[in-house]
């Protein structure tokens, strides 16, 4: 077949897409014992999403639409995938939504006894080990391909007050994404926008103002939509505005609906 796009595996069945997205990936590796093709979606094993971070002039803009998938079926339009763990962190969530929520209790859970056990605050290094090691714990389920969680987390430092963003793959490893990062499966298009906007406009995005740095994001997941089933978009007749929260040295902030809408409606739809 031309193109090549069709792999079909040793027991005839075909692979999943190779679309860079980590939880189709982990669809590609054969489970000892079972056939090496797609599993069908089990209940509650649903995934699917476009996350993004990005500093701007205040701090740091975290976003995430709000639709959860299980195969090509649209599980909930609802879910809320950018979470407060406290006033100076937020985790942003792709791939098994179960997981990740539980990993965002747990998270926020040790937080709150080290505070209280030691009468402090714990570094931010110690945060982003925590977060490290309940990715490292859920492997067997990421493994089987139904557990994934692949996020982004942000946090302020409580010595410099300064925000990061940090990435993670599903073995705990973290890097730092300098100016921006992404995640989920409609991430390819968001993260070569950011990559070209940060670099060659004439504004960096460092130098965005707060509803420049809003505009961006909600157009960014229009783009991500348009491109990936897996992406909410925003529907005229019901709409359903993405999760969008701002972290900066001082503040955390979540961005109400009626900004939202307008912006929505005056930089993205452009209606007049």
């Amino acid at each position: 077949m031309g193109g090549g796009t069709l792999r079909i595996d040793q027991e005839g069945g075909p692979y999943p897409p190779n679309t860079g997205y980590f939880p189709d990936l982990l669809k590609r590796i054969p489970v000892q014992g079972a056939p090496s093709r797609e599993r069908a979606p089990l209940p509650g094993a649903s995934h699917g999403t476009t996350i993004l971070a990005f500093h701007f002039q205040n701090g740091v803009l975290v976003a995430g639409d709000r639709r959860a998938t299980a195969s090509n079926r649209i599980m909930s339009n609802r879910v809320d995938k950018v979470l407060e763990i406290d006033d100076s962190a937020l985790l942003a969530i792709s791939g098994s939504p179960a997981m990740a929520l539980e990993m965002a209790r747990v998270l926020d859970h040790s937080l709150k006894y080290y505070r209280r056990s030691q009468l402090t605050e714990i570094s931010l290094e110690g945060k982003v080990r925590i977060l490290a090691q309940l990715l490292k714990e859920n492997l067997p389920m990421a493994v089987e391909g139904i557990g994934a969680v692949v996020p982004l987390f942000v946090a302020r430092d409580p010595d410099s007050r300064i925000v990061r963003i940090y990435f993670y793959d599903i073995l705990g490893a973290h890097f730092e994404g300098v100016e921006f990062s992404v995640g989920g499966s409609g991430s390819p298009e968001v993260q070569g926008i950011l990559r070209y906007l940060d670099r060659w406009s004439p504004h960096p995005l460092r130098e965005m103002s707060r509803e420049e740095a809003i505009v961006l994001a909600l157009r960014l997941l229009e783009t991500a939509s348009y491109f990936d089933s897996a992406t909410g978009g925003i529907d005229s007749q019901d709409p359903i505005w993405p999760v969008m929260k701002i972290l900066t040295a001082e503040t955390l902030e979540t961005v109400d609906e009626p900004t939202l809408s307008t912006i929505y409606r005056n930089e993205v739809m452009r209606v007049r």
